[in-house]
This record gives C-alpha cells, sequence and structure tokens, in this order.
C-alpha cells in the first residue's frame, strides 16, 4: 500500500539532491541554455497530454477532437477563483518565507514548479489508483524515473525547492491511493480526460514560464481542475 508513492517522493528527493550537487559545476550561461531547453521540452508534454485527452481516432482513421468548450469554461472560472484567492501570491509568499528563513536561494520557484509538474497528470491519478485498488504501482514507477530525472534538471536550474515538492507528490498521490476505492468510479473515462486535460494546460504554462519571457501565474488555474467534476455532477441531476 502506498510504495509507488513512497518511491515517487524518493525519487524526486535523490533526483533534487544531484541536481543541486551538479548545479555547482554548471557555468550561468549553460544553466541559462538548460533551463531554456526544460521550458521547451515542459511545453512539449503540456501539448501532447491535451492532445491526447482531447483527440481520438474513429474506425477510419478520422481525428475527432472534443471537450473544448469545458476546456474554455474550466480555464476561465478557474482563474477567476484562483486569482479572488490569491493562491499563486499565498503559495509564493509562503515558498518565500521558507526560502528566507532557511536561506534557500531558488527555493520559491523550484518548489512550486515542481508540485505542479508532479501532481498534474493522468499518471498521478491512475497510477495512484491502480496501487490502492490492486496493488500494482507499475504505473507510479515509471512516473518516478520520469519525476527522477526531470528532478536532476530541477535541482541543477532551479534550486532545492523540488526536493521538498516530494511532500505535495507523497500527500497528494497518497491520498488518491488510499481513497481510491471511493474515487475510481469517478476519475475514469471522459472525467478523467477532462481534468487531464485542464492539468496539462497548466503544464504548458510551466512551460512557458521556464522560457522566462514571460510569466503565468500557473497556481491560479489550480481551480480549473475542480470544474469538470463539478460539471459531470450537475450533468448527473439533469433529465
Amino acid at each position: 500500500m502506498m510504495m509507488g508513492t513512497l518511491v515517487n517522493a524518493a525519487a524526486i528527493v535523490a533526483g533534487g539532491a544531484v541536481g543541486l550537487l551538479a548545479k555547482k559545476g554548471i557555468p550561468e550561461r549553460m544553466e541559462d541554455a538548460v533551463h531554456k531547453a526544460m521550458g521547451l521540452a515542459v511545453i512539449v508534454i503540456g501539448i501532447n497530454g491535451i492532445a491526447a485527452n482531447m483527440l481520438t481516432a474513429g474506425a477510419d482513421g478520422s481525428i475527432s477532437s472534443g471537450g473544448e468548450l469545458l476546456l474554455v469554461f474550466s480555464l476561465v472560472l478557474g482563474v477567476i477563483a484562483g486569482e479572488a484567492l490569491r493562491i499563486d501570491d499565498r503559495l509564493n509568499g509562503l515558498s518565500q518565507a521558507v526560502e528566507t528563513r532557511l536561506h534557500l536561494t531558488g527555493f520559491a520557484a523550484s518548489f512550486v514548479s515542481g508540485t505542479l509538474i508532479y501532481c498534474v497528470g493522468a499518471m498521478a491519478i491512475i497510477g495512484s489508483l491502480n496501487d490502492g485498488l490492486r496493488g500494482d504501482a507499475s504505473v507510479l514507477y515509471v512516473k518516478s524515473t520520469l519525476d527522477g530525472i526531470s528532478s536532476i534538471v530541477l535541482g541543477a536550474t532551479m534550486g532545492p525547492g523540488v526536493i521538498f515538492s516530494a511532500i505535495p507528490v507523497a500527500v497528494y498521490q497518497g491520498g488518491l491511493t488510499l481513497l481510491a476505492g471511493v474515487l475510481e468510479p469517478f476519475l475514469q473515462g471522459e472525467l478523467l480526460r477532462q481534468i487531464c486535460a485542464v492539468g496539462y494546460v497548466l503544464v504548458g504554462c510551466i512551460g512557458v514560464n521556464f522560457m522566462g519571457r514571460y510569466q503565468i501565474k500557473t497556481a491560479n488555474f489550480l481551480p480549473a481542475l475542480l470544474v469538470p467534476p463539478l460539471w459531470a455532477a450537475v450533468q448527473s441531476f439533469l433529465p
């Protein structure tokens, strides 16, 4: 029980630690180049995730899409709620306070980015449900490998906060694993695809932030993840 989540969290900590050690030997020019490369990679991952959850192939090979309107409403309503609650400001404020108190340069940016990247996506949800219901942690083991590699890059280019992002990952995925029996009937099929499509938009936003030209308050979009399940709940009461 929860072995997959524990391995995932450990991989993030280990990768982040390796990245911090490697950071000392990386010239500033190289660090900036790697940062931008990471941004491009994260943007591509986001686009790929959006396409995988919104595009379907027919028996005749034709491609169709769906869920665009719900995606738009989710993002708009989500960011309105996020801005009203000032989620990004509060999360960054808390991270900055830790950074100042512990003298950890780059903690805030790496913690927020790492947490969002590792928690948003189908692998976190499906892997946790499989681990809780069937004792099958194989999806989370694959995710652990990917997260461990990306945490090396994040640790080397952004700071020590990536190590601490293992905590929300453990809480989030561990919670899904423990509640798997209750959540599985709902977190599947079309609803899961809709949630993941929104989630991968957030991943794309993180990639844009890595590029350094524009800064999107990605955490303010987190309430958007709640819109698809709320809409599904409303639909269940409609005739």
